[in-house]
């Protein structure tokens, strides 16, 4: 794999060395470095002005698949409100979580916000629940992984280039988008086996420490903005959050400084100290293992035997807590679950409509199918519904059923 042709030059953007804008930057000796890239699957020269993580950042945020996340579940479907969070507000959340915690640890801010920013694109229409669903009715091809169809979408679904598929991401963007959550043990989904067949990606071992951080910017944004989200729906109140794993001692704290404050407000200042504990924390813990580990660079931080950016032991403990209350109060409340059921009904249908007549699908996702109800048309129709955001979901249900289906309760 190669980058580009190294120059050296003076430009209206100041000096330019290499094939692309190397900033003035401190990086520490495990940090990733964008000189020292493995490229990309398809060789191309990099941008004199942008870093290579740089330019996948752009690539990622200019995709489709990233447009489609604004009208993705993330608790919430889309007709319940216009100020709950969606796939595509959390994943601004994680990156910008993910882009301080680098830059504070001296990583390359720039990988990982790109991991930040793709480590939700493969996820289905209505959130799990259409990802359950999608999984249950896909099992004898295999069932359906968000993870591993957004490496598939950044490697065949997005069609904007003439020269290949995909977005065409270098080789630090795609591990960290795999296998942020840690080493992938066998057996791997097709995707991803099918992939690391022609570009290993080092499945057994972690992932960069840009990676790491992204994965623990998405539990600090989600915990945080579920509790937002829950006190505003109404799922449970202030009074509940005083008895809450940890976000009990937060409330407590905001509550006898500032009395009695308006919900808003409220959410604010608890969110506030709830995620700066969690912030500092994590880099506490990170730099204690970090120093421990001694690692000279990235290579040393994927050998290794376990994490290194991580909670301390009795904070993991307490936010595994605070997911508990969440998973009770909030993902399996009433509510919730019966727009979910609903949900998962329309992708169930969906998917067996148009595994049945495969004529009913666009014309060039037809093409790729075989005989109605084959394996072939059925991984067609898998990453035709994979892609549909939730109101797109509802309007082929419509089309298909002549019918129309209210998920959230009248």
């Amino acid at each position: 794999m190669v980058i580009g042709m190294r120059q050296d030059f003076d430009g209206p953007l100041g000096r330019l060395s290499g094939p692309y804008l190397e900033p003035e930057r401190n990086l520490a000796p495990y940090a990733v470095k964008a000189a020292e890239s493995l490229g990309r699957f398809y060789p191309e020269t990099e941008s004199r002005t942008r870093t290579p993580y740089q330019r996948d950042r752009d690539r990622i945020i200019h995709s489709t698949a990233f447009r489609r996340l604004k009208h993705k579940t993330q608790v919430f479907v889309q007709d319940e409100g216009d100020h709950y969070r969606t796939r595509l507000t959390h994943s601004l959340e994680v990156a910008q979580i993910a882009r301080s915690l680098s830059r504070v640890l001296q990583l390359d801010e720039d990988l990982a916000e790109t991991v930040a920013l793709a480590h939700d694109l493969g996820h289905t229409p209505f959130g799990h629940a259409g990802e359950d669903a999608l999984n249950a009715v896909t099992a004898s091809i295999g069932g359906f992984d968000h993870n591993a169809h957004a490496l598939r979408l950044v490697t065949k679904l997005e069609h904007r280039y003439a020269q290949f598929d995909g977005l065409n991401l270098t080789w630090e963007t795609l591990e960290g988008l795999v296998k942020h959550n840690g080493p992938l043990a066998p057996p791997h989904p097709g995707p991803i086996a099918s992939f690391d067949r022609l570009w290993p990606l080092g499945l057994s071992t972690w992932p960069s420490l840009e990676a790491q951080l992204a994965a623990l910017a998405d539990d600090i944004a989600y915990v945080n903005h579920d509790l937002d989200d829950g006190l505003r729906a109404g799922l449970f109140r202030i009074d509940d959050l005083r008895k809450a794993p940890f976000a009990g001692a937060h409330t407590e704290a905001v509550l006898a400084r500032f009395g009695e404050l308006e919900l808003g407000r409220f959410i604010g200042e608890m969110v506030r100290t709830l995620m700066s504990a969690l912030v500092d924390d994590l880099l506490d813990e990170t730099r204690r293992r970090i120093a421990a580990a001694a690692p000279k660079n990235a290579a040393e931080v994927r050998g290794q035997g376990d994490a290194l950016a991580a909670f301390s032991p009795a904070m993991r403990d307490q936010v595994v807590a605070l997911k508990k209350f969440l998973f009770v109060r909030m993902y399996r409340h009433e509510r919730v679950m019966a727009a979910m059921n609903r949900a998962k009904s329309v992708v169930t249908a969906l998917f067996e409509a148009f595994c049945k007549s495969p004529e009913l699908l666009p014309p060039d996702w037809a093409k790729g199918c075989g005989a109605p109800g084959d394996a072939a048309t059925a991984g067609v129709v898998r990453d035709y519904i994979a892609g549909m955001t939730d109101s797109f979901a509802l309007s082929e249900y419509a089309r298909i059923f002549h019918k129309h289906i209210a998920l959230s309760a009248p």
